[in-house]
């Protein structure tokens, strides 16, 4: 369910009318195709690489990093925690991604060590040339912040830079198509990629050079990793992006109601936490809000007590209030971009 979300939920450009304007769920199969071409070349397990590949976003909030940040600010407010969607990827397939069995009983997933390892440790917004993986299995709960400890397996290392080439030349074709890059913009980036490929800049030429170089210089004891000239020319896009797209004011003009959204949500929420007696609340103030406060109840049931049909490990402490707090943040990051807007307008209208 979370991975068929993602074409709901914003990659760059919220809510793109063009079809062709890339949303989450493409970028993630962006992700898979570069990094199975990666795997097939180098030899590495296909299957263990697609799975990293197409679950490595399923954390992802609504309103891409701009909900990220949102979100993060209220679980540090509330929570004393960092929220940050590789470790919120790892939470939904770890207990809030459910599938039924032949008897139609829901469970939890139970999906392998390198799997989750790779959902956890795949930043791509990392500069590094390349990526060794660790020596170590380690306790997944020490992940505490973004890029603290490298892949466990080279799938994941592979999975991690293919994020950054599927997202590099993407941006800028989608920018394009959009308008937001200006003519002199688009000069300065094509003599930027000339200058280094002798090539006009357009995502094909950008991600076969990505693709070609790291497989060239990518072996056993190097790790995953681009040539010293590529990985200077991916920090020059990075950096062109940066400018010229990401904090572009016609991409910026929404930020503010992004994040009026997601505190409003959480604050009818959160507002409603009385320890044991939370679940009677929330029924009391279907009164005034019956849609927002009826589909967060039936979520909250599921993941914070016993539910016949369900034998899922519970989630939630509900005599906790920090725990409380998360499970309110974690059910909005859910959310696709539209259902939080539909679940702000229902909150405000009447």
């Amino acid at each position: 369910s979370a991975f068929r979300r993602l074409k709901h939920k914003t990659q760059v450009f919220f809510s793109p009318s063009n079809d062709h304007v890339c949303t989450r769920i493409e970028h993630v199969l962006h992700v898979e195709s570069v990094s199975m071409a990666i795997a097939g070349a180098l030899g590495l397990n296909a299957e263990l690489t697609a799975a990293i590949a197409i679950s490595h976003d399923l954390g992802h909030s609504p309103f891409g990093h701009k909900g990220e940040r949102a979100l993060d600010k209220l679980m540090q407010k509330d929570v004393g925690e960092k929220f940050w969607h590789e470790k919120n990827g790892l939470l939904f397939v770890d207990r809030l991604e459910l599938l039924e069995d032949e008897n139609r009983v829901k469970k939890n997933l139970f999906l392998t060590y390198a799997v989750r390892d790779g959902i956890i440790s795949h930043c791509g917004e990392s500069g590094e040339a390349g990526v060794v993986p660790r020596d170590e299995a380690i306790d997944l709960a020490l992940c505490t912040s973004p890029n603290l400890y490298a892949p466990f397996t080279y799938e994941a290392c592979v999975v991690k830079l293919a994020d950054r080439i599927s997202y590099l030349g993407r941006d800028i074709e989608d920018a394009r198509i959009l308008g937001i890059l200006s003519p002199e913009d688009s000069k300065e980036l094509d003599l930027l990629i000339r200058t280094h490929l002798g090539k006009d800049s357009n995502n094909t030429v950008i991600i076969n050079h990505l693709i070609s170089d790291l497989c060239a210089n990518s072996d056993p004891d190097s790790g995953i990793r681009f040539s010293q000239e590529t990985n200077r020319l991916v920090e020059l896009i990075r950096r062109f992006n940066g400018s010229h797209i990401y904090n572009a004011p016609r991409v910026t003009r929404a930020d503010k109601y992004f994040e009026l959204v997601i505190e409003e949500i959480y604050s009818l929420f959160a507002g409603a936490y009385e320890g044991p007696d939370t679940f009677g609340r929330l029924k009391d103030m279907m009164r005034l809000y019956p849609e927002p406060c009826g589909r967060f109840l039936d979520w909250l049931v599921v993941f914070a007590s016993l539910v016949p049909g369900h034998e899922n490990l519970p989630v939630y402490d509900l005599s906790d209030r920090k725990d409380y707090c998360r499970a309110v943040i974690h059910y909005i990051s859910g959310m696709t971009d539209q259902f939080a807007i539909d679940t702000y307008n229902r909150i405000i209208s009447f």
